[in-house]
């Protein structure tokens, strides 16, 4: 069975920082650099023999683009000790505890290696942490609700939480964001527990990573919940333009995080007419600053593509119908139980990140296109907003969106709260929208809640994992479309025989009669076809 690796990855294109002047002491921070690197971009279908391939063939790149370090002679073997019989026995005894030392740590190391969609792979322990502000209510969802969430993000990301701890503060700590107490317990745990990430559930500054990595040591890694959404949307980039999209916007969150790699090098040495030459972190900046440039040329391409797409496809007279939601609500599995398609639905956190569309036809014959996109969470990162602009642009051009909630959350209505937040940064507040309580049948009381759904018009109770409620979740999206029309009476030429074909495509006919003028109807029809109709409805007026 195949081992992996489950650590925090970063996007393939940060392993493009170019090689500066060597030097012996250089190389060798150059190489740890790059085995960080290539470890932290590893495949999660790497096995360990493949793993040291690839970390050696970097090591041979590097050290192939600088010269031959100096020679430094080795130290002449030690010379054998002769032991006598009591020395022998303490040596033995001695070598014998640190073997079973060693035993010890093979087997937990071992233990740790996990069975995930049928591969082992190792995870890493990783320690919470969060902060309460006091007299804070912007925040909907509590501390211990937020971090068990990051919990759930973190088990996405293939780690082991230990444990996690949260502090009330009325303002962060600008060093550390915690108050020096905290961070000593955090300290003591990480050495008590062998933690190896620790993770913040609020953005950090880059000081505050930096001061943090100071204090806890060289080998543990701090992120935020930012960083650990980014790297489970690079683990499940599945197409091109996801994998720009996750790569544009890890950049632009590693900006203005850049630390120094060499920190022996003040000032690359320049010349005689330069001077000093640039600080390396400059260099980097501004390498990273080209890269983000490139990504940014290459999604405008992706986004006049999708837009050419949305163009051709508002000439067939179809509605699309756009699902929408908090992470894991569903909303995959409904659109393969309408479609019967095989879109990957897991019960996981962003299991969908590419938008995908189907056609579903009706009982009575209408059809729509229904399109699943990428789920919300609260504190969703702003550079994924950003970087997503090209997919979420999906969603403004609805004719309908569909809400989907997972009912049995105990924090349903937080989640709604944080959907409705990024809708409204979406700006599609105009667009009629139709909230689908899903999973009802994991819900505590079911009939309660469709008593309750009963009393409001824009509610419809489903399950889509069985299909319980279908019939009526198709009931309410014709129903929503209907009150998005406009009703009209018209008489249309006979020569106008392709119109009224549509019509009776995208609209819904109530009526129709023929006439020796041509034919009269009386429908509900999208506000565009009502304008084409306007010249038909003024022969309707003068009907005889």
């Amino acid at each position: 069975m195949m081992k992996t690796c489950a650590c925090l990855h970063t996007s393939s294109y940060s392993s493009s920082l170019p090689l500066l002047p060597s030097t012996f002491l250089f190389q060798q921070q150059q190489l740890r650099y790059h085995h960080f690197l290539n470890f932290r971009s590893l495949s999660l279908n790497a096995t360990p023999r493949e793993i040291q391939l690839q970390l050696s063939s970097s090591n041979d790149a590097v050290l192939s683009q600088n010269p031959t370090p100096p020679h430094i002679e080795e130290p002449p073997p030690p010379t054998p000790l002769v032991l006598s019989g009591d020395d022998k026995t303490t040596t033995n005894n001695k070598l014998k505890k640190k073997k079973d030392i060693n035993d010890d740590n093979s087997s937990n190391f071992d233990n740790r290696f996990k069975l995930r969609n049928g591969k082992e792979v190792f995870e890493e322990k990783a320690y919470l942490v969060g902060v309460e502000r006091k007299g804070d209510v912007s925040d909907s969802f509590g501390i211990e609700d937020s971090l068990s969430e990051l919990k759930q993000l973190a088990d996405t990301a293939g780690l082991l939480v230990v444990d996690s701890t949260y502090q009330k503060l009325a303002s962060p700590n600008p060093r550390t964001y915690i108050g020096s107490g905290k961070v000593s317990e955090i300290k003591s745990a990480i050495n008590a527990l062998d933690v190896e990430t620790v993770i913040f559930d609020d953005e950090l500054s880059a000081g505050q990573l930096r001061n943090l990595e100071k204090v806890f040591g060289g080998d543990v890694r701090v992120c935020d919940r930012t960083a650990l959404i980014l790297d489970i949307f690079n683990q499940r980039a599945a197409t091109h333009e996801a994998s720009l999209q996750v790569s544009l916007a890890q950049m632009e969150y590693q900006l203005p995080r850049l630390t120094k790699m060499w920190t022996h090098l003040e000032r690359q040495s320049g010349g005689q007419v330069k001077g000093m030459g640039e600080k390396q972190i400059e260099v980097d900046k501004r390498i990273l600053r080209n890269q983000i440039g490139v990504l940014k040329k290459e999604l405008e391409s992706v986004r006049k593509h999708r837009k050419q797409y949305r163009n051709r496809r508002v000439s067939v007279p179809v509605p699309v119908i756009s699902l929408v939601g908090y992470t894991n609500a569903g909303k995959s599995t409904l659109l393969n139980q309408l479609t019967g398609a095989d879109v990957l639905a897991e019960d996981k956190l962003f299991a969908t990140l590419d938008p995908t569309t189907r056609r579903v036809q009706m009982k009575n014959g209408k059809e729509f296109l229904l399109t699943d996109t990428v789920g919300f969470i609260q504190k969703l990162p702003t550079t994924l907003v950003a970087a997503f602009r090209a997919t979420l642009e999906e969603i403004s051009e609805s004719s309908l969106l569909v809400h989907v909630v997972d009912i049995s959350h105990p924090l349903v209505e937080q989640q709604i709260n944080a959907v409705d937040k990024v809708l409204s940064e979406l700006d599609v507040s105009s667009i009629p929208r139709l909230m689908v309580w899903n999973k009802i049948d994991k819900a505590s009381d079911p009939q309660k809640i469709r008593l309750e759904a009963e009393k409001r018009d824009d509610v419809v109770c489903i399950s889509a994992l069985s299909g319980d409620g279908l019939q009526e979740f198709c009931d309410a999206i014709q129903d929503k479309l209907k009150d998005s029309m406009v009703w009209v009476e018209a008489l249309l030429p006979f020569e106008n025989g392709d119109l009224l074909s549509t019509i009776h495509q995208v609209g819904m006919v109530e009526k129709t009669e023929y006439t020796e003028q041509g034919t009269y109807i009386k429908a509900h029809v999208p506000l565009r076809y009502a304008r084409l109709l306007t010249p038909m409805r003024q022969l309707c007026v003068s009907r005889p």
